[in-house]
């Protein structure tokens, strides 16, 4: 039997909205870091034919300049547009229980909304639908894995 190297691959994309204002700090080194959750909805047809609405909740966590971005842009119920791998991380808890969160660690983030609202805003602009990229794990990309992801 063949040898079969199994592809290495981590990718999620996910819309929804934020279920509440992002948690934005630094480490101890200084590196900026912003936590949030999204409620990502999903509508199908039962078994009746009668719609049915699912929620999926997933958090997301952000890093460096990404992390800068989403700081002062995002609050709760904006829409945003994910784009990056899951990561899990385990930690204790204060009972001393080890506990393993499964969460999205974002690449770049589309934030979907418009920039304010209210009578001061002008409605005629567009939408505000600005993209924010994560370059910071590039470095740790085979040359193969960058070439896959050149723009051709």
């Amino acid at each position: 039997m063949a040898d079969y190297k199994m592809p290495e691959l981590n990718a999620v994309v996910i819309a929804g909205n934020l279920t509440k204002d992002p948690i934005f700090r630094q480490t101890n080194s200084g590196t900026p870091v912003v936590n949030f959750s999204i409620a990502s909805n999903r509508r199908f047809k039962d078994k009746n034919d009668e719609w049915k609405e699912d929620v999926c909740y997933v958090g997301i966590v952000a890093w460096n300049r990404l992390a800068e971005s989403c700081k002062d842009r995002l609050k709760k119920g904006n829409a945003v547009l994910v784009d990056g791998e899951l990561q899990s991380r385990t930690f204790k808890t204060e009972d001393g229980t080890n506990r393993t969160i499964v969460e999205i660690k974002a690449r770049r983030i589309q934030f979907l909304n418009k920039r304010g609202s209210g009578p001061d805003v002008d409605t005629e602009k567009e939408d505000d639908i600005t993209s924010f990229t994560d370059d910071s794990f590039d470095s740790l990309l085979s040359p193969e894995d960058s070439d896959l992801l050149k723009d051709k």
